[in-house]
């Protein structure tokens, strides 16, 4: 179903592959999303995969497979699947109104209904079975009354889908809640009507660990109503920090205006933003947010992007700029018409690519998911194990129950689930709201093994436009003179040199005064006549007065262009222009070195004007006048010299080259074509945000290593010491509960990455 790229091992899809994102209900841990996952992956021509945190399944599969085959293969294996609805805006909270996660989440909202009622309940249940003073005549009786609605209502969900799986002939950590909150509750019931433990005056002492006892005598109320709570606050600590997770995604996908102001017939009309088709002019007003991509026709402001890029300077925009939707007209009036609409846009894009990152799966998550797969029959299997070593050992029924309970309880996969993707969730999210878009999981790997980048010179270290750099003139000669003669002849020329020239003098002396006689010198300059003066600017003169001809030959060695300007047959200027080096590259490529990596400057340009760049940023290795197509030859050959090289451009010409790096980071204000062949796009043409991007996938990284290895180190060793007699298994239901809540928490560290 998949091509490969001989170079980098990445996969493609295949023009015929259909590609579908299901919603998956019923899952509530890592092995629900293994056991889904395997049986989509069974089918003819099917890839899948099932994020567990995000909830949602990824399908790809051949022209012999449709969507409801698909869903129903899922609902074959006990749990509700259906294509995602399109988004609806949420309307905002009335103003002084802050609603909470739980009163936007109706599910959240249930689930925290039922933690409530059932640490109520359970409270009493612990206190007494724990403090022997409160332990009253008939305490047992009340103890029973109190949890039995907590195992039974509280535990529902976790007793409903274990059911639902052994139908399925499957078992997932609710089997284990299930079976050790109704084992312990049974055992107390038979022991309470058909034992010792309901005479008046019953006591028991609380151990922390199994310890010997008459059977009869012995309930376990407190551990069925107790793990059943502590696991319920466990859950609903992990669906609150979930949402917080996909918080940074939702917030962007909701960054858009909802309506738009469009200019018919003369006339201004309101209609929702769904409603705009390409080529409609609308009006943004200071303050409203821009609808959509677009080109500015009529109106100067300052545009706002921060929401979007994470760039807090407001860039000024004219007629003929262009202007992205969901930033912000921070100025005057604007007449824009939309150039891309619905998903077309910068922010959908960028939205659908932290989407598709957030459900993608690591490599080391796919091990993590294989061990959940086989995880929960194994733990059971191990609970009978303890069970039988305990009765033999020590032939005290009790111990063995309790331990083997102990044993069901602790054994959670949950945390292994979410090690990888709740760090994804939000190191992602983060990402998108600095204007850092990490396409994958496999992205990540990349980021740390990289010791070279390699820096398209034109757009990504340069501005990638002609400037006026510099005017020398000749002694005696007025500078703001020769700008204005010059400008205006220049000002009448289309070449790129000219444009610099003009734009240069009109920024330094304001309005050109108009030039007539205008004339080309096919490859010598130009001339024509300005305020009665006849004027020349190009490569019209070859002897230079000695002034002049110094700033020329030194505007060259800093390879710049040096064009010479005079009038009236005398030669009395020599105008520097150049592709401007971005005034924040330098400390960019400084960012890089601290990360170690060793920068390169890649460009199709002569080695004089590179090696000028070079020294103005701090980049020691330089390679020149390479063809557009061969770059890729270059990053191959780096590759072959045993370096893992990133690329950073933004053209056309570098899509092919981004594509062959180990990793490719795509500037976002170059073409398409670059940011789809890229692993990272940088939103913002600001090359600091390359250092940004690696930083942050590295810590993103470190964060799911480390989540892993907390998640593997709890299970290792927490099964021993419950097996051991070490635990009791109210304690290893709160130890069970809060590992998962320590591996969502750590990767929510990520939104303070700065």
């Amino acid at each position: 179903m998949t091509s490969t790229t001989a170079e980098t091992g990445r996969t493609a899809p295949e023009a015929d592959e259909n590609r579908v994102e299901l919603l998956i209900g019923g899952m509530t841990c890592a092995s629900c999303a293994a056991r889904v996952e395997k049986k989509l992956n069974r089918m003819d021509g099917v890839s899948a995969t099932v994020n567990y945190a995000t909830e949602k399944a990824k399908v790809s599969f051949g022209d012999g497979v449709h969507v409801a085959d698909l869903i129903a293969v899922v609902e074959k294996t006990g749990y509700t699947a259906e294509e995602p609805p399109p988004p609806e805006p949420e309307p905002a909270p009335d103003a002084g109104e802050s609603a909470g996660p739980a009163e936007r989440d109706p599910e959240l909202s249930a689930l925290r209904q039922r933690l409530l009622i059932s640490a109520l309940l359970a409270v009493p249940v612990i206190l007494m079975a724990m403090v022997p003073p409160l332990q009253f005549d008939n305490w047992q009786w009340l103890s029973l009354t109190l949890a039995a609605p907590v195992v039974v209502w509280g535990g529902w969900p976790f007793h409903r889908a274990a059911w639902t799986n052994l139908r399925h002939g499957a078992a997932t950590m609710d089997t284990l809640v299930s079976v050790g909150t109704l084992a312990a509750f049974g055992w107390s019931l038979w022991a309470l009507f058909f034992g010792h433990a309901g005479m008046p005056g019953m006591r028991h002492a609380f151990s922390f660990t199994v310890s010997r006892s008459e059977g009869t005598s012995v309930i376990y109320l407190e551990v069925a109503a107790g793990v059943v709570a502590l696991i319920l606050l466990g859950r609903y600590l992990e669906a609150r920090s979930k949402r917080r997770a996909g918080a940074a995604l939702r917030a962007l996908m909701e960054l858009g205006a909802k309506d738009v102001t469009v200019l018919r017939d003369g006339r201004e009309t309101r209609i929702p933003v769904g409603s705009l088709a390409v080529g409609d002019r609308f009006v943004v007003r200071p303050g409203e947010k821009i609808a959509t991509d677009g080109t500015v026709l009529e109106g100067t402001s300052a545009v706002d992007a921060s929401m979007l890029t994470g760039e807090s300077v407001p860039v000024d925009v004219s007629p003929g700029d262009r202007v992205t939707g969901a930033t912000v007209n921070a100025g005057g009036r604007l007449l824009v018409e939309a150039n891309r609409v619905g998903g077309d846009t910068q922010l959908a894009r960028m939205a659908r690519l932290v989407e598709d990152a957030q459900n993608g799966k690591a490599e080391v998550q796919r091990l993590a998911d294989r061990i959940s797969a086989v995880f929960v029959p194994v733990v059971i299997l191990i609970a009978l194990g303890t069970f039988g070593v305990w009765l033999g050992v020590t032939g005290d029924t009790v111990a063995a129950f309790t331990a083997a309970v102990a044993v069901l309880i602790i054994a959670c996969p949950c945390a292994l689930g979410l090690a990888t993707p709740t760090a994804l969730m939000v190191g992602t999210g983060r990402g998108a709201q600095l204007g850092i878009l990490i396409k994958g999981p496999e992205v990540l790997e990349s980021t740390r093994r990289v010791d070279t980048v390699v820096l398209d010179k034109t757009g990504t270290v340069t501005t990638g436009r002609m400037t006026l750099q510099e005017v020398y003139t000749a002694p005696g000669e007025d500078e703001k003179q020769v700008l204005r003669l010059v400008g205006a002849l220049e000002h009448a020329s289309e070449h790129p040199v000219a444009r610099a020239v003009a734009e240069g003098a009109e920024e330094r002396v304001g309005t050109l005064p108009p030039a007539g006689h205008f004339e080309n010198v096919p490859g010598r300059g130009v001339r024509g006549r300005v305020d009665g003066h006849e004027v020349a600017a190009g490569r019209l003169w070859d002897d230079l007065p000695g002034e002049l001809d110094t700033a020329r030959s030194r505007a060259e060695q800093e390879g710049r262009t040096a064009v010479v300007a005079g009038w009236d047959g005398k030669p009395r200027a020599v105008l520097a222009v150049a592709d401007a080096v971005k005034e924040t590259s330098a400390e960019a490529v400084r960012d890089l070195r601290a990360l170690g990596l060793t920068p390169v400057l890649l460009t199709g340009d002569n080695r004089t004007v590179a090696e000028a760049v070079a020294r103005e940023v701090g980049i020691d290795e330089v390679i020149a006048e390479v063809l557009p197509e061969d770059k890729v030859d270059v990053i191959q050959k780096l590759r072959r010299e045993g370096r893992a090289v990133a690329m950073v451009g933004d053209g056309v010409n570098d899509a092919a080259a981004l594509a062959t790096a180990d990793l490719g980071l795509a500037m976002g204000t170059g073409t398409d074509a670059a940011i789809e062949a890229g692993d990272l796009t940088l939103v913002r043409g600001d090359l600091r945000v390359a250092a940004d991007a690696i930083r942050l996938s590295r810590r993103t990284l470190a964060t799911i290593k480390g989540n892993l290895v907390w998640a593997f180190g709890y299970n290792v060793a927490a099964l021993p010491l419950a097996a051991a007699g070490l635990l009791n298994p109210m304690i290893a239901g709160a130890a069970m509960a809060f590992s998962s809540v320590f591996v969502v928490t750590n990767s929510l560290r990520l939104r303070r990455f700065r």
